[in-house]
């Protein structure tokens, strides 16, 4: 459904340090970087744009990735304490939304919810 997405952040280097750290046990990398945004995705196909912004702080975007199992969700949500994220519900099953749901959240550095998802 979607080709990408754009998300502002105000501490472009704190955000690259968080999203690398994050993206990286679901096999996500940094894909592009220069002093106004970065770009991450599988290798040479960024989808998730970082865009610095100066203006009034814009927060409260979902992002969810998918993972391909357990071990790489509880792994981005352990990189992602380490890189300033703030836990939002760790990894484990989440029955509410469905018996299979596994899933963490993180709190990015510009305070979006981030989520790594395998069902």
């Amino acid at each position: 459904m979607y080709d990408h997405i754009g998300l502002r952040v105000a501490d472009l280097d704190a955000s690259v340090r968080f999203y690398t750290a994050t993206l990286a046990p679901l096999g996500f990398e940094l894909c592009s970087r220069d002093d106004s945004g970065a770009g991450f995705g599988p290798k040479g196909a960024p989808a998730l744009w970082l865009h610095r912004h100066t203006g009034k702080a814009v927060t409260g975007a979902h992002v969810a990735f998918r993972a391909k199992d357990h071990a790489a969700i509880e792994k981005f949500h352990a990189e992602g304490l380490k890189a300033g994220g703030r836990d939002n519900g760790g990894a484990g099953l989440r029955a509410d939304y469905s018996p299979t749901y596994y899933a963490a959240f993180l709190i990015d550095p510009d305070g979006n919810n981030i989520e790594a998802v395998c069902t």
